[in-house]
């Protein structure tokens, strides 16, 4: 797919330029001005890093599959409910998406176009999708008010898959939090704000790889949700390339559902806002809305890997990295942003207002 069709659904944003010309230049000041507006006006935008390797990615994806194609018994060794599964898997129909009974999100499905809403998730019903998190976080070099659950990472008993685990989780794990801090740089000066501003705000985050499975056996009939309509809690979400179509976002300017498409190939990343770049810029930038289906194009997919991929298991794997502002930074929305978004809400088709709160991120999460 060319890039010109890329961006007829999200901007694509070119890292390769932010990393090699001075941030003076136009060229670096006019990408950066676009991952900006890609947020304010999509909550999401494509990203072209040619230090991704399509390599690690597939050998990610291979693991994760194979991890998920484990009997049920295996799987449960890894569980750590004990500790809210903050490490560890998490198996299918546990996670609930929470729109389904929070009115104001039940209000912006209402507010939508009939022909543009998400899946029903009225009934409630829980995800049926299973997650592994694995933590990536640098701890603070003080004490910190929220501490972190102390809890190490879980690395699955099998030998095949536990003597490549931790190295292809970290490698394929750093080079997502490698793009998504870069945008986050972009993103800062795009904005007006000092390049690290962003970065800096996240450096002690507790940031999580968390691919989530779904078996496209089991759960495999059109119009499945395998992630029911909902936004991210962190402040960046950024994923790899997902071996499945299915995953729909809506832009925030036109109310449209979008499906999203990567290439077939070729180094790129999708990169979502979050609640927390929400609070700071004052709802400048809003998270954005998503949700994870099976559809026409995913049971095409499933027909042609068949074919394909024979000896592969039949199971969705998306890459997903959560990366979160450090627990003890204190979230409170910019003054010069809060200005615009109130400005850029008056435009809306659904006028979002909320209240912003100066807060800790760490009372965030809890909230």
């Amino acid at each position: 797919m060319s890039e010109s069709a890329l961006s007829e659904t999200l901007p694509v944003i070119d890292l390769d330029v932010f990393l090699s010309q001075p941030t003076q230049s136009i060229r670096v000041q006019e990408e950066c001005n676009k991952a900006a507006d890609a947020l304010i006006t999509y909550g999401a935008l494509l990203v072209h890093d040619s230090r991704v390797s399509e390599e690690d990615n597939d050998a990610f994806l291979d693991l994760i599959e194979d991890y998920f194609a484990q009997p049920v018994e295996d799987l449960k060794k890894d569980e750590r409910p004990e500790i809210h599964y903050q490490v560890g898997v998490t198996l299918e129909n546990t996670e609930k998406p929470k729109c389904a009974v929070d009115e104001p999100c039940l209000d912006i499905i209402a507010n939508l176009d009939p022909a543009e809403r998400p899946l029903d998730i009225s009934g409630h019903h829980p995800d049926p999708k299973c997650r592994f998190f694995w933590k990536m976080g640098t701890p603070p070099p003080y004490e910190t008010e929220y501490p972190a659950l102390n809890a190490p990472n879980v690395v699955p008993q099998a030998p095949r898959i536990s003597e490549k685990w931790e190295s292809t989780m970290e490698k394929w794990g750093h080079s997502m939090k490698n793009a998504v801090e870069s945008i986050a740089e972009m993103t800062a000066i795009g904005l007006g704000l000092p390049r690290e501003f962003i970065k800096d705000a996240g450096k002690y985050g507790p940031h999580l790889l968390g691919p989530t499975a779904s078996d496209l056996v089991k759960y495999g009939g059109n119009d499945t949700i395998l992630a029911g309509f909902h936004t991210d809690l962190n402040c960046l979400t950024i994923h790899g390339r997902s071996r499945y179509p299915g995953l729909n976002i809506w832009a925030r300017n036109t109310g449209k559902r979008i499906p999203v498409r990567f290439p077939p190939s070729g180094r790129y990343l999708l990169v979502q806002a979050g609640k927390q770049i929400e609070h700071l810029t004052g709802g400048l930038i809003k998270a954005g809305f998503h949700e994870v289906v099976v559809n026409e194009a995913t049971l095409q997919t499933v027909e042609r890997r068949k074919e394909t991929h024979s000896d592969r298991p039949n199971i969705r794997i998306s890459s997903t990295f959560f990366w979160h502002l450090s627990s003890d930074y204190e979230l409170v929305p910019i003054h010069k942003l809060s200005e615009r978004a109130n400005a850029f809400n008056l435009s809306q088709i659904v006028d979002q207002r909320t209240v912003y709160e100066r807060m800790k991120v760490g009372q965030q999460v809890q909230k």
